[in-house]
Order: structure tokens, then C-alpha cells, then sequence
């Protein structure tokens, strides 16, 4: 580029030049090997000065380019959720400075959040919160049922440290045992736990019993069971593919079914 700019006039050029000066400007008035020798003189600076300004220029591009190729690689080789990562920390970061704020003022944190949110964005958000805490749909099936039941009393057990010790110091190296570790089954529960269990399984006979939801009751729905238990299968049966059965099931009753 260096070299393009820095031209040499030729004899032709400075013919040109000289026929479009005389043409422009009347003779007499001005002396035209002044102008001709300021015009050579000028135009080299000026053409060194537009390429000072480009050099300066794509030296900046270059050094933006690979600051930009940097923090790609840097943002290519985070994790993917890194950036929502991020966006929780700050925002428990600000949420803890906030609780801080309102101890000190003795405010309550929940009072001052409700007063930055509307009246129906609180509705809904209630709304969201109770039916994340209702989610038992009922009856599904008996398998559901007996995992939900072994959920609820896992839940309800607590750990006893003490006896864990103990047993981990009786065991030994059983206590970590791999595929070819025998002998655990030799282990007998203790008389207290078994008291607890069969306690447990009064307590929850006792609540069964208690436990009574009223169900409306239709007296002009078709009875198709023979006992409660094929009653609640049906209902099933029903809840899942009734909408695929209801015109095969009428068919039959119409005596129109092929």
C-alpha cells in the first residue's frame, strides 16, 4: 500500500495538470509554477498522512479482533448454564444484602418485596404457590399409592447418629461393603426398633380407619362393578381411555355395534 501511495508524477501527469490549471484559472493573475510546485509538494505529505491514519486503524481493528477471539475461547470453554449461574448468585448476592438492610431497619423482607409487586402478579403467584403444594391428584393406582406411602414415611424417619456408630464400629469393614462382601444378612434388628415398626403400623391402621372423604354420590350413573375395589379400577379405566371407549360402549348398548 506504501508503494501505491507514494506516486511519481509523470511527464504526461504534469502536462494534464498544468493544460486543467491554465483552462481554470486566467492567465496573468497567478504564477502557475508556484501553484504547480506547491501542488507537488503537497500531495506527498498528504497521502502519507491518510496511510499514517489507515496503519493506525487496522492496528486498532487487530487489536480489538484479538481481544474478541480471547474472550470467546474463554466463553466457549465455560459451562453452558455458566451465565444463569451467574445471573443466581448475583441475585442471592443482592437478596442477602437486602435481608441485611431490613434487620437493620427491623423491616420485614417479605412486607417490603410485597410493596414493589402488583396485586394481580401477587394473585398469581399464590395461586402457583398452592397448587405447587396440593399436587396429590388422588388415587391413581396401587402401585403409585404404596411408593407415595414409602415416600411419606422415609420423610418422617430421623437418623439415629448413635446407632449408626455403633453398628459401623461392629460391622468394620462391612461397614463399606462391595459385590463380594457376605454376612449382612446375618444382622438382627434390635427389639426397640421392632416395637417402633409394629407402633407405626397401629398408628397408620388407626388414621385409615378415621380417614373418610366424602364423594358425591350419582344415583343415575350406570353401575358396572361388582365391589369398591372393581369400582375405583373402572373409574381408572375410565379417567384414561374413556373418551376412546364411550361411543364403543354405546354402540353396545344401542345393539349397533358390528
Amino acid at each position: 500500500m506504501a508503494r501505491l501511495l507514494s506516486l511519481d508524477f509523470t511527464k504526461d501527469t504534469e502536462q494534464y495538470y498544468n493544460i486543467k490549471t491554465q483552462a481554470l484559472i486566467p492567465a496573468g493573475h497567478i504564477d502557475m509554477k508556484l501553484i504547480m510546485s506547491t501542488t507537488e509538494a503537497d500531495k506527498p505529505s498528504k497521502y502519507m498522512e491518510k496511510l499514517r491514519e489507515l496503519h493506525l486503524r487496522v492496528n486498532e481493528a487487530r487489536k480489538s479482533n484479538h481481544v474478541e477471539v480471547v474472550e470467546e475461547d474463554k466463553r466457549s470453554k465455560l459451562p453452558s448454564n455458566w451465565e444463569i449461574r451467574q445471573k443466581r448468585l448475583q441475585w442471592e448476592e443482592d437478596d442477602e444484602h437486602f435481608k441485611i438492610e431490613c434487620e437493620k431497619q427491623q423491616i420485614d423482607p417479605d412486607r417490603m418485596r410485597a410493596l414493589d409487586v402488583s396485586a394481580d402478579i401477587a394473585d398469581r403467584l399464590e395461586n402457583r404457590r398452592r397448587k405447587k403444594c396440593n399436587t396429590d391428584e388422588g388415587f391413581s393406582t396401587y402401585a403409585d399409592a404404596s411408593h407415595r406411602k414409602y415416600l411419606k414415611m422415609t420423610k418422617q424417619i430421623k437418623p439415629d447418629l448413635v446407632t449408626y456408630q455403633k453398628e459401623k464400629e461392629k460391622l468394620g469393614e462391612l461397614a463399606y461393603p462391595t459385590a463380594d462382601t457376605i454376612g449382612l444378612t446375618d444382622r438382627k434388628d434390635t427389639p426397640e426398633a421392632v416395637e417402633r415398626l409394629a407402633k407405626q403400623i397401629i398408628e397408620q391402621g388407626v388414621k385409615r380407619r378415621a380417614y373418610s372423604r366424602r364423594r358425591p354420590f350419582d344415583a343415575d350413573a350406570d353401575i358396572d362393578y361388582i365391589n369398591e375395589r372393581n369400582k375405583r379400577y373402572n373409574e381408572l379405566l375410565d379417567r384414561h381411555y374413556g373418551k376412546y371407549t364411550a361411543e364403543i360402549k354405546q354402540n353396545l348398548e344401542r345393539g349397533t355395534a358390528i
